[in-house]
């Protein structure tokens, strides 16, 4: 279904006692904007287009993770007893983001003008994928829709703790080599100069580290401009890349996998994200063909979204699910065997659960593990760049020393 563009319009009106209420609206037009409040029993007198901020709007921009926290308050209000619309109007009411106030106020908007709340939520496709409007229709239509919200509150939670397990294992060790090129380049341009300046009253020779250090220095002073420009253009290259070529996504995805340490913590995220994804779908009811479009999806590495693709189509012929997942060779022993158990006993979700939880738990061990490895090691590079550095600035200072 195509998302539907709407805006934010500005109402001063009559309601049904008679009295003067003014607000705001989300709406695709004016019309429908009017028609919404006559509904509501709202006899508006003027509607017009909310202006938009000239920096480009207040607020936080909005997180996967306030969706996550947005579809557990919907879960818990739900299961309250609160009517949905209610659950809407409390949720906006506590929600320090305006913008996901905002958000929360347009699906409220068109659920209580009579659309479906799946329908609402796909008209917001960069906040609510595919899977997540998917499991709000298979509730709605069963009847179910709070302990849908759960189970999806529940599958948006584990996910972004994941993704916050593995951005913590990269952004530690990132953010600490950005800092040495960045200390090392102030020493390069500012500092060593000044050496430089001190060396050229020696009349004597100089060490070779410490030559190779000026001349390292000079080079930085002349084309530092040029290796700023070359580094955006390369993460700008880089990302255009990676979203433009599949044959360069694939490249990166399957070159990740083999990186000692990281790749293991990308590939055991993979296997959490698939057993948690084909839990939570299948628990919903969804059929396992489906079900395993939306795991392909999910998975984060397109190497492995290709074979659970691969995976499906050999289902889809009579193959047993784990069966196809050995024939595939790429998910370990242990998800195999916990599959096979689960599809003999009939609790396959209950049993790719407990999987999940297992993966998940690795990818924790794994971060902690990386952490504590890199912390010496960054150290130590810190300490031989900026180290070796002064080292190279003073030996000269040394050997006239011993010279005298």
């Amino acid at each position: 279904m195509a998302a539907t563009s709407t805006q934010t319009y500005i109402y001063k009106g009559i309601d049904k006692k008679g009295n003067r209420v003014e607000g705001e609206v989300s709406s695709s037009n004016g019309s429908l904007a009017k028609a919404q409040l006559l509904k509501q029993g709202i006899r508006a007198k003027s509607v017009k287009k909310k202006a938009k901020p000239l920096l480009g709007g207040g607020g936080k921009a909005i997180k996967p993770l306030d969706i996550a926290v947005f579809t557990r308050q919907m879960a818990t209000m739900m299961k309250a007893g609160v009517p949905l619309v209610q659950s809407f109007d409390i949720v906006a009411g506590g929600s320090e983001n305006p913008n996901l106030s905002n958000l929360i106020n347009s699906i409220k908007e068109d659920v209580a003008a009579g659309g479906g709340f799946a329908n609402s939520l796909m008209k917001h496709p960069k906040y609510f994928d595919e899977l997540f409007c998917n499991l709000v229709e298979s509730g709605e239509q069963s009847g179910a829709l709070e302990t849908m919200l759960d189970r999806i509150a529940t599958y948006k939670e584990k996910t972004e703790i994941l993704k916050a397990k593995i951005k913590k294992a990269m952004t530690y060790p990132i953010a600490v080599v950005v800092v040495a090129i960045v200390v090392t380049g102030i020493l390069l341009v500012k500092v060593v100069p000044q050496f430089a300046e001190t060396f050229s009253s020696f009349g004597a020779d100089l060490p070779a580290f410490t030559l190779f250090v000026l001349g390292l220095s000079e080079m930085a002073q002349k084309y530092w401009w040029m290796v700023l420009l070359g580094a955006g253009v390369f993460f700008a290259m880089y990302g255009k890349l990676k979203e433009k070529s599949p044959a360069f996504r694939a490249y990166i995805d399957k070159l990740s996998l083999k990186v000692p340490v990281v790749g293991d913590i990308v590939f055991q995220s993979v296997c959490a994200r698939f057993a948690r994804t084909l839990s939570t779908t299948f628990a919903a009811g969804v059929p396992l063909i489906d079900a395993l479009d939306s795991v392909a999806g999910a998975a984060g590495n397109s190497i492995y979204e290709k074979a659970i693709l691969k995976i499906k189509e050999e289902v889809s012929t009579g193959t047993q699910l784990n069966y196809a997942m050995a024939q595939s060779k790429i998910f370990p022993p242990l998800l195999i065997q916990m599959t096979t158990i689960g599809e003999e006993s009939g609790a396959l979700d209950d049993m790719l659960d407990k999987a999940a939880t297992y993966y998940e738990d690795a990818v924790d061990n794994l971060v902690d593990s990386l952490t504590s490895l890199l912390e010496p090691l960054i150290m130590s590079v810190l300490g031989v760049l900026v180290g070796g550095l002064m080292i190279a600035m003073y030996l000269p200072i040394f050997q006239l020393g011993q010279v005298v």
